[in-house]
């Protein structure tokens, strides 16, 4: 069972920034395109960072207002240097945490929630950029149709991995949430089941519903020797 590619969900047309672009440059591209980041692409077109609203701000903040309450010194020390800095090379954070189209968009969840990030350029060989990859177009995943959910669990876990007779098992989705309801061979099948159904694009959660005909969890019964 293979999850979707990033391929598959990212965004090709992507709004870039070159490494000399100006400071009023990338504030005018991001409030026209209405993006709250850009990849940063050097010479050879390569993706060198990304350059975001949030890396923007501190030349705002750096900003003196006689009414706002002034920042502690470790603050103001800490955002100087980038304040300071007038083009996208300057600004951006670098080098870009990115990620390959075929990954799945699994992987690409997990490099999010682990680095605390909102989007993923995509880069092919020579880290060239083929797209951008975000929470939301992640999301999507779970806007999978209930049909396509339940063909790939017969299909995939059912009649794949389990080998049981899909007959004997009926699988029902509705809004994401798939129920198993019927009779597996083993008892040890039931978890399995749950667990590969949960994996599937587009499950928001499973009931598993499943008796079995033979407990195979229960060890066999210890022979008694004393009595030989």
């Amino acid at each position: 069972m293979s999850h979707r590619k990033v391929r598959e969900v990212m965004t090709s047309d992507v709004v870039t920034a070159r490494v000399d672009t100006a400071f009023k440059e990338l504030a005018a591209i991001m409030a026209r395109r209405g993006v709250s980041a850009l990849p940063v692409l050097d010479g050879a077109g390569r993706v060198a960072g990304v350059v975001s609203e949030a890396d923007l701000l501190p030349k705002q903040g750096s900003q003196e207002d006689p009414k706002a309450r002034p920042l502690p010194w470790w603050h103001r020390w800490a955002a100087r240097d980038r304040s300071a800095g007038t083009t996208a090379g300057d600004l951006m954070t670098a080098p870009a945490i990115t990620i390959g189209p075929d990954e799945s968009v699994v992987a690409a969840a997990r490099v999010m929630e682990r680095r605390k990030i909102k989007r993923l350029p995509v880069t092919g060989p020579g880290a060239r950029l083929e797209g951008i990859v975000s929470r939301c177009d992640l999301v999507r995943v779970f806007l999978r149709p209930d049909t396509e959910i339940r063909q790939e669990i017969i299909d995939e876990v059912l009649t794949d991995y389990l080998g049981t007779d899909p007959a004997l098992v009926r699988v029902t989705v509705t809004e994401g949430v798939v129920t198993l309801a019927g009779e597996v061979e083993k008892k040890s099948m039931i978890p399995f089941a749950v667990r590969m159904s949960r994996s599937v694009d587009g499950v928001v959660d499973v009931a598993g519903e499943l008796t079995f005909t033979v407990d195979d969890t229960r060890l066999p019964p210890v022979p008694d020797l004393t009595s030989y």
